[in-house]
């Protein structure tokens, strides 16, 4: 639905950079979850613990269930309460019971990832994901998703070096059909397995590859390190995603080798949390999962942390404006006795504004940003230090290399301070607490620990061990692995140019293990395994029979109490009983909607500038201030509001208020922090032309409302727009705006409302007044069907963009009909426009269709990221699933669809803080009755799929719409002329060139 932040009809590439070094880290971080360590089960010794009890006779219990431990929270500190019990065939059950809610999450996680995989097969684990969702023997193709979106549910699976899991979220009264679904799958895939679904997976998840890795700037750069720092035959030599040349090799034989050997119950553990009856659930676990036969035995692997014995340089030449260096180190692995001072090591050197790292080298200007991880697996752990060069400042990446070297020294000389330790320790307790705010935190920390630790209650471990971390402990760990130790030192520069690296190349990985379609890899990573034997199961009743739901649960949206502050603006606050947190928005009705002509991104940069010093601080010694707290505060603009947020622990609110009052009332805007902001946004801005969907949202906007239209441009501006920016504009239009425009707040408080409310006071007492605004000129009615294209070289896939204007933001009008008109069009998985391209044709890894609105405007778009070689074949058939909703609507069946979908999904809709501040959010942003999702599912029983069907046909015209490719001008460019249709070349700007002539 909307985001009153920002209007989606001019989608924008807000913060693409975000920085760059963040998205490196991220990419190193993705994936890597840490595995069970080796070592004996931990249950097997937790009745001593506190809080827990010795397993109880199996009496009550459904036969071959054995009760293995119950656990009724800790006296002191974060626990989770669960009962953990074991089948017969070696299921691991987790159960939590949370009625705070009426749903229920189910986690099914697998102990097997890409460090499973043999040495020629890379990426099967995560292609075997997909395939998992593609039928199995009771379960027709596409009907496992279908169904549990019928019920109003949401599912997914996630696949890394060491787990894969399957999830699904659901009102509680479905549960039983979510474990008779997850049942039939483990038990009864290979049935329903065949080539052709085989071969459609595979291209979607080539596709996903090329939209995630090699259409995306430094998305090569984790496996470059990776194959870099192991060798060949170590599993984390290669990426979770694989080589293109791996999958095309994978055969559907080993699909069915995979899933036997890995794939059984005894390899696997369920954890479901929610409002659910524990006796009753237990009888359908033991019903749908018991008759399951194990699997192999599924040893442990045995931890090989990297190792190297002289500094190893590496080059990545890639489509990118910014310059980056990284330096990665061979640490300890998951769980080890360093891995919690390395990450406070991490965290002092280059996490946040007080960091060593940041303030050696962004604060200077010297760097667009600069990071530090420590990511840990069940295998091996990394710590990478990461470096955007910022190219005004006329430094090199050798330079770069020797700052992060002296920052090591530098670290290694002032050691760590007990304050250091302080604001780490603070910080990673909020972080765990904000990550227990739904039942899906809680079941997804649950399965965490069970897997990694043997103990789903080592999330209190967890915390303890943390606490207990000391200076002279992160002092010698860092010295240990890092301080004078070999690196894998990468370059990542612009193609074409080498000579900008830190070094010349002085290491080339070994040439990485390979297999044929129709031979075994070259090496396995343990003894060679015979191809083990189809495993029937053998049933007492019928497991075709989809099980009933039960009733639908009685679904209350969060009471609001809707009052006023001293100065008459608006309070909407709601309780959060389930975590000690507070989480706090001050809304003001300002935003890129008030920028003076040709000052695009002023708002942003005002909003940014906002989060650096205040006149009582420095940036660092801000962030400081929030790190003794673990609190999180921030500023942001949207196109019509601009948003002030704190998260904080309730035991903090006085320090975090104080803090938040002072962000706001008192920025510094100093000439160095413009300085220095400026240069990194206009970096940034120019590296985002590297990125596909960045240039397809500037394309689209400028098409819709014409490029100089003040709504058409990125939030952050054009290059020319940020660089007429001056430190004048942004205090004028901080002191003309802000604080005066404070449209309203809003809270989610597990504290008393009433003593809350005391302490927002000085909220209260702003002056207020209301925003001023002249009407602006609409947006621009497509003639006819004419393509804009936007050439991106070399680029592996098109990001595609099909559109026209429509309605703007209407919560209990045809706005909100259009969007349930929509769903079966591309609003959801199951819609045509996505099973067409992605599950039949494997063109995409994802395509929807949407309509987006927002006070003044609105549109209707399709948007896909699609194969190249298919770019003109999928907008053919975009086209054509326009043509036939428009004409023909939906069917029967999807209307049914379409009813008992969304008719169930509010029980899963407001459970955590920030869904519930979303729906005050709605309710402030557009002046909405406090019912108005209750209006709505009125709406929804009350229309019938002929006023749907008409709304089709009037606000989808297909003969008027515009299409956006961005792509490579070689291969993509003769295949739009085959289309025949007017075409117009745009520049990385949005502005018309010449044009193409049409065939």
């Amino acid at each position: 639905m909307h985001n009153p932040q920002t209007n989606p009809i001019l989608r924008r590439s807000r913060g693409f950079l975000k920085l760059a070094a963040a998205a490196i880290a991220s990419l190193l971080i993705a994936s890597c979850a840490p595995e069970e360590p080796v070592g004996g089960d931990a249950s097997d010794d937790s009745a001593a613990a506190a809080g827990s009890a010795a397993a109880a006779p199996d009496s009550d219990l459904p036969p071959g269930v054995t009760l293995i431990e119950e656990y009724a929270g800790a006296i002191d500190g974060v626990s989770i309460p669960y009962a953990k019990y074991r089948l017969d065939n070696g299921l691991t059950v987790i159960l939590h019971e949370d009625h705070s809610d009426p749903l229920a999450h189910v986690d099914l996680s697998f102990h097997v990832g890409s460090s499973r995989e043999e040495p020629g097969r890379s990426g099967f684990a995560h292609f075997f994901e997909h395939m998992m969702f593609e039928g199995s023997k009771h379960v027709d193709e596409g009907e496992h998703g279908r169904i549990i979106t019928n019920a109003g549910g949401s599912l997914n699976g996630t696949t890394n070096s060491d787990r894969t899991n399957y999830y699904e979220s659901i009102p509680v009264n479905q549960l039983e059909i979510a474990l008779w679904l997850e049942a039939d799958r483990m038990g009864f895939l290979l049935e329903a397995v065949d080539q052709e679904k085989f071969e459609v997976q595979r291209e979607t998840v080539k596709n996903e590859r090329g939209q995630r890795v090699d259409n995306v700037p430094y998305g090569r750069a984790s496996e470059t390190m990776m194959k870099n720092l192991y060798a060949p035959e170590h599993p984390y030599s290669w990426p979770v995603i694989g080589w293109t040349e791996d999958l095309d090799a994978a055969t559907l034989n080993d699909l069915e080798r995979f899933f036997l050997r890995w794939y059984g119950p005894n390899n696997a553990q369920l954890t479901i949390g929610g409002a659910i009856d524990s006796a009753q659930t237990l009888e359908w676990v033991a019903k749908y999962f018991g008759p399951i036969p194990a699997g192999p035995e599924v040893p442990r692997l045995t931890p090989q942390p990297g190792e190297l014995e002289a500094d190893r340089y590496v080059t990545l030449e890639d489509n990118i404006h910014l310059p980056a260096v990284a330096m990665l180190f061979p640490t300890v692995y998951y769980n080890h006795a360093d891995e919690a001072p390395l990450d406070a090591a991490a965290k002092i050197l280059g996490q946040g504004k007080a960091s060593l790292l940041y303030q050696r080298l962004v604060q200077s200007g010297r760097a667009v940003s600069a990071f530090v991880s420590h990511a840990c697996r069940e295998l091996a752990c990394e710590m990478a230090f990461i470096v955007v060069q910022n190219p005004s400042s006329g430094e090199t990446l050798a330079e770069m290399e020797q700052e992060i070297r002296a920052v090591l020294a530098e670290f290694t000389e002032r050691g760590v301070s007990d304050e250091d330790l302080q604001k780490f320790k603070a910080q990673y307790e909020a972080g765990r607490i904000f990550g227990l705010q739904s039942v899906s935190g809680k079941v997804g920390a649950l399965a965490y620990s069970e897997m990694f630790h043997g103990d789903p209650k080592a999330l209190q471990n967890d915390f303890e061990r943390y606490a207990a971390v000391e200076p002279d402990q992160v002092v010698r760990a860092f010295n240990q692995y890092v301080t004078g130790r070999p690196a894998v030192v990468l370059s990542i520069v612009p193609n074409g140019k080498p000579e900008m690296a830190a070094r010349e190349p002085n290491y080339s990985a070994p040439q990485r293990l390979t297999a044929s379609a129709d031979s075994p890899p070259d090496v396995s990573p343990e003894a060679p395994q015979p191809q083990p034997e189809l495993r029937e199961v053998e049933d007492s009743f019928d497991r075709s029979v989809q099980p009933e739901p039960g009733i639908n649960p009685v679904v209350l949206l969060p009471p609001i109490t809707d009052t006023r502050l001293g100065n008459g603006v608006r309070l909407l606050v709601v309780e959060n009983e389930e975590t000690p947190t507070v989480a706090i928005q001050a809304v003001f009705d300002v935003g890129q909607r008030d920028e003076p002509q040709g000052k695009a991104g002023l708002a942003a940069l005002t909003a940014t500038l906002m989060n650096e010093a205040t006149t009582e601080r420095s940036a660092a010694e801000f962030t400081e201030a929030l790190e003794r707290i673990g609190a999180r505060l921030s500023v942001s603009a949207g196109q019509y509001e601009t948003t002030v947020s704190l998260s904080v622990l309730a035991k903090h609110l006085d320090e975090g208020m104080d803090l938040m009052m002072e962000r706001l009332l008192q920025p510094a805007f100093t000439d160095e922090d413009f300085q220095r902001i400026k240069s990194r946004t206009l970096e940034g801005l120019i590296q985002a032309r590297k990125s596909g969907p960045s240039l397809a949202a500037r394309a689209t906007s400028a098409v819709l409302a014409g490029p100089t239209h003040p709504l058409s441009y990125p939030g952050s501006g054009l290059p020319s727009t940020v660089e007429a920016i001056t430190p004048e504009d942004v205090r004028d239009f901080y002191a003309e705006h802000i604080p005066t425009r404070l449209k309203g707040v809003l809270a989610s408080t597990s504290v008393p409302i009433e003593s809350l409310t005391g302490r927002l006071a000085p909220l209260g007492e702003l002056a207020v007044k209301a925003a001023a605004r002249e009407p602006m000129d609409g947006l621009l009615q497509p003639n006819g069907q004419q393509i804009y294209f936007v050439d991106k070289a070399d680029a592996a896939q098109s990001s595609v963009r099909v559109f026209h204007p429509s309605l703007p933001y209407d919560a209990l009008g045809e706005y909100y009909l259009a969007a349930l008109m929509n769903f079966n069009l591309g609003g959801t998985f199951d819609s045509r426009i996505n099973l067409n391209l992605r599950e039949e044709k494997g063109w995409t890894y994802g395509a929807r269709s949407s309509f987006s609105g927002g006070p003044e405007f609105g549109a209707f778009r399709v948007s896909a990221e699609i194969n190249r070689e298919a770019t003109a074949d999928a907008i053919r058939e975009i086209l054509n699933e326009l043509e036939r909703y428009a004409s023909e609507g939906m069917s029967e069946d999807e209307y049914r669809f379409l009813q008992s979908a969304i008719g169930q999904r509010d029980a899963l809709r407001y459970e955590t803080p920030g869904e519930k501040l979303g729906l005050l959010g709605q309710i402030l942003s557009y002046d909405l009755p406090l019912d108005y999702r209750a209006r709505q599912q009125d709406l929804l029983r009350e229309t019938g799929r002929g006023q749907l069907n008409e709304l089709a046909g009037r606000l989808i015209d297909v003969q008027n719409l515009a299409i956006v490719v961005v792509g490579d001008a070689a291969t993509v460019l003769p295949q739009l002329e085959s289309l025949e249709r007017p075409i117009r070349v745009l520049d990385a700007d949005g502005f018309a060139t010449d044009p193409v002539p049409a065939p």
